[in-house]
């Protein structure tokens, strides 16, 4: 399906935000390496969450559902034996649970997405289960991917963070559950800190004890530890809500998003503070974030390594900027669903922006008074691409047609029903 995206000038109204993504697959994960009961309360919905439900279920969870939570009785460190996982176009569910496949003796993970999750690499967390003694048979990194476990050991693992910060989430959620006690050394770089960070504030909660340096480069984990059964409440999403907060910004507006922690660990958190640099009147008090927009914007330079996921939505929105902004430190977009420097800005520039890129770069040079629009627009099957071409297009001069729009629901799947709840005009089109 496509997407129409007509210029609409005033946005109005109130929204929930969605429930985070990354919160929910991670809880969801180690509810099921509990044994005994979980429930989960306000848990996301979309193809990632439910890609990483179906795979628990497939592995032995027990998973019973209402509208409020999710209960899930788990089954430790014994997954029940499964020759095949399908994760969908989920790249951290699959890489969550290439080592959670490490505990099965035979587990083929399928490529149901050639040319999206297909084209990803996987070579750093191959390299670092096969040091724990865990056989993989791949191709050339990529899916499909077979995970020959049963044996994994613990003791000392490097893994390359270079990349991805998911091959060392991957890790720690694996490592306390073998008979050893494990050291963990992060080599190069570590992408998307964050993130990691958020990873460790759920296996806290879940009762796992890691010993983490502050640069969160070397960990000590004690083995033979177990998953406690718990309760946990998943709190707003910021990577799906920065898209909304975005197209506020770049029009007239009165939008109210609530549910958003001011002091949550995601690192998406930072659209809030981007767009109070880029002088755009907010207020965000008690867990609701107020956009009175007048679709004027300063451009800015912004590190976005700590905020990955809300960067495209932060560039959409600097489209509309005075002056020229730089989002540097941002290499890791080019490894996800899609190359997100490289596409993105061949779409941003059909639309008519003024956009260059170098490999860790993006710098836009803003157009206050719109762009043209008028365009189709390929979102490269990339949720997050579709999200931060559909805000330049309610800025544009004319209708922009996004196609394949609804692999947004990877992540947000209720995204245009907000927006049209806002009031944008924006319609689906058979493709």
């Amino acid at each position: 399906m496509d997407v129409l995206v007509t210029p609409t000038p005033k946005l109005s109204g109130e929204i929930q935000a969605l429930s985070s993504k990354n919160y929910t697959t991670r809880y969801l994960l180690v509810a099921a390496l509990a044994e005994g009961t979980s429930t989960i309360y306000y848990p996301a919905h979309s193809e990632d969450s439910d890609a990483m439900r179906r795979c628990i279920r497939d592995l032995g969870a027990v998973v019973e559902e209402d509208e409020e939570k999710i209960v899930i009785t788990g089954f430790g460190g014994a997954p029940k034996d499964v020759k095949e996982l399908n994760v969908g176009n989920a790249g951290a569910v699959l890489r969550f649970l290439m080592s959670i496949a490490a505990l099965s003796p035979e587990v083929t993970f399928i490529n149901v997405y050639p040319d999206s999750l297909g084209k990803r690499p996987h070579d750093d967390l191959i390299d670092a289960l096969q040091q724990m003694g865990v056989e993989v048979e791949h191709r050339e990194g990529k899916l499909p991917i077979t995970i020959r476990g049963g044996q994994a050991k613990g003791g000392k693992i490097k893994v390359s963070g270079s990349v991805s910060s998911q091959f060392l989430s991957s890790l720690l959620f694996l490592t306390p559950l073998l008979a050893e006690d494990s050291e963990i050394e992060v080599l190069h770089d570590l992408k998307s800190k964050v993130v990691v960070g958020q990873t460790l504030e759920v296996l806290e909660q879940a009762g796992i004890v890691i010993h983490a340096s502050e640069d969160l480069m070397h960990y000590r984990i004690p083995g033979g530890q177990t998953y406690k059964a718990q309760s946990y409440t998943v709190q707003g999403d910021y990577p799906g809500s920065a898209a909304v907060l975005a197209a506020a910004a770049v029009t007239e507006s009165d939008v109210t998003i609530h549910r958003l922690e001011e002091k949550s660990k995601q690192g998406e958190r930072a659209i809030v503070d981007v767009l109070r640099m880029m002088e755009v009147p907010l207020t965000h008090d008690n867990g609701v974030v107020n956009v009175k927009g007048n679709g004027k914007l300063k451009a800015l330079e912004f590190d976005g390594d700590a905020a990955t996921d809300a960067v495209l939505a932060m560039v959409a929105a600097a489209v509309f900027a005075e002056g020229t902004s730089r989002f540097y430190n941002v290499e890791n977009l080019r490894y996800k669903e899609c190359d997100r420097i490289t596409d993105y800005l061949a779409e941003l520039r059909k639309a008519g922006a003024r956009v260059e890129e170098r490999q860790s770069e993006i710098i836009v040079h803003g157009r206050p008074e719109g762009v043209e629009g008028g365009v189709d627009i390929d979102a490269h099957y990339d949720h997050r691409v579709i999200m931060a071409l559909t805000v330049v297009g309610l800025r544009a001069k004319a209708p922009i047609r996004i196609h394949d729009a609804h692999h947004v629901a990877k992540s947000y799947p209720i995204y245009f029903d907000h927006l049209k709840a806002l009031g944008a005009n924006v319609e689906w089109i058979e493709a």
